[in-house]
């Protein structure tokens, strides 16, 4: 048994330092992106005990090709304004892994855009994508366009220059965007229209999130917020719970936020605050839905206008203070490092019992640790987030056979995907040592399902 257990720990040390050095390369070749270099090292410190129990992937190189794109594109997008200007922004779509199927991803419109946060989101979504059970590989692109304060003329003038360069890279069965921050139905369709017009035929699956008139799938919509909740609901059934009765606090109020809330509340729970980008609200009766759906959906507000029309409510200047709030479940759906240690810990001291992310990667590596440190449920975004691009595949798959389902059947499809990534990735975890940890469980179940694709695939 002693000689057993030495060389079970000699494969380990071999395993972490092969990790450790293929993670030094990394950061080594990509200076400067730290998003990338957190995605990155959250998922590898998961991998040691694979490596350990099966050495092919490393003899294979499979994380050395898998941390590296198959294809990165950077391009210039010039449009002109409501007055005339010519502007300027840059492009990017990395097409990350094409391992078990075509490059799928959203596209971002967002200031913040840059190379390290697509290759993150990127990356993110290769195990995601795994995860979904869909033959779907991972890509991501975007823009640092900001299209908050644009007309409708001048977003339709980016997004047709946008695709203008997009559409070379981009096809049914060779990588399919979708909409990510920034980009929703009114930017898709523009999308759409040009690459129609441009390629001069019509691909209905080039594009997902589509609208349902032209292609898209009914449930589409909700489906990142809907399985958001569905996933924690399953958190919570492990341990003979559910979200019935309890208090929830959603970060961000678009699309995934209003989803998330729409479900939470369906389920018999309480949403009290939501946010965006200047501040939050908190309303102590339970938010009204309606007017949130009204006032970001239609009129493009701020989440300020909500205690106009409801006075009781509360509204806080800055994002973070959201934490504070005491809550049963939380559901980071804004943007990436929204819960920083300082956030985890208040939560933490409040009783929270579990974190859904909705948002991609919206906790810190130590607000992670604090989480699973003192016992709260947690479930990371690649897991509980995969609900809008495993719709996303069963949207391709109804514009392959030309067929429209039911919003109830996606839905169920939806469940049934949610249950089946909570039940894989905590078999995984189990199987390799971290019972009930499914940060390592989601890793390691998607990992595994591409990297044995690569295998039998030879070094390409």
């Amino acid at each position: 048994m002693a000689a057993l257990q030495e060389v079970q720990q000699n494969d380990l040390q071999i395993a972490q330092a092969y990790v450790h050095e293929v993670y030094e390369t990394i950061q080594a070749r990509n200076p400067g992106e730290h998003e990338f270099h957190q995605a990155v090292k959250e998922i590898f410190e998961s991998l040691v005990p694979v490596f350990a129990k099966h050495p092919k992937y490393m003899t294979n190189g499979i994380l050395e090709r898998i941390s590296e794109p198959e294809r990165i594109i950077t391009f210039r997008v010039p449009w002109v304004d409501d007055h005339g200007k010519v502007r300027v922004n840059r492009g990017f779509r990395v097409q990350f892994s094409s391992a078990i199927g075509p490059y799928k991803g959203g596209i971002r419109f967002h200031p913040s855009v840059n190379a390290s946060i697509i290759k993150f989101l990127g990356f993110e979504q290769i195990f995601k994508n795994a995860l979904t059970g869909q033959p779907i590989g991972g890509g991501k692109g975007g823009s640092d366009f900001d299209p908050k304060g644009k007309s409708d003329g001048e977003i339709m003038r980016f997004t047709q220059s946008f695709m203008t360069e997009l559409c070379k890279y981009i096809g049914p069965d060779t990588d399919v965007p979708a909409g990510d921050i920034g980009v929703g139905a009114r930017e898709i369709g523009y999308m759409f229209g040009q690459y129609k017009r441009i390629r001069g035929g019509y691909e209905a699956g080039v594009l997902t999130g589509k609208g349902v008139g032209y292609g898209g799938s009914l449930a589409r919509t909700e489906a990142t917020g809907y399985g958001v909740v569905y996933f924690v609901e399953e958190m919570l059934k492990g341990t003979g719970e559910s979200l019935k009765g309890r208090t929830v606090v959603v970060s961000g109020s678009g699309n995934v936020s209003i989803y998330a809330m729409e479900k939470a509340l369906h389920m018999g729970a309480s949403v009290v605050a939501c946010s965006d980008s200047n501040g939050y609200i908190y309303d102590k009766n339970g938010i009204h839905l309606e007017t949130v759906k009204r006032l970001k959906e239609v009129e493009r507000a701020r989440i300020s206008d909500y205690v106009k029309l409801h006075p009781h409510a509360e509204y806080r200047e800055g994002c973070r203070g959201i934490w504070t709030i005491p809550c049963d479940i939380a559901l980071p759906c804004a943007t990436q490092n929204e819960i920083d240690a300082a956030s985890a810990s208040i939560l933490v001291e409040n009783g929270v019992k579990a974190i859904g992310e909705g948002a991609n990667m919206p906790s810190t590596l130590e607000a992670i640790e604090a989480f699973q440190k003192n016992g709260v449920l947690f479930g990371p975004a690649k897991a509980a987030n995969a609900g809008g691009v495993s719709v996303s595949a069963l949207e391709m798959a109804q514009n392959s056979m030309r067929l429209a389902w039911s919003f109830e059947e996606v839905d169920a499809k939806l469940q049934e995907i949610m249950a089946r990534i909570y039940q894989n990735s905590m078999k995984a975890a189990e199987e390799y040592g971290h019972p009930g940890n499914l940060v390592v469980g989601a890793n390691i179940a998607g990992f595994i399902k591409v990297a044995d694709a690569m295998l039998v695939q030879g070094v390409v």
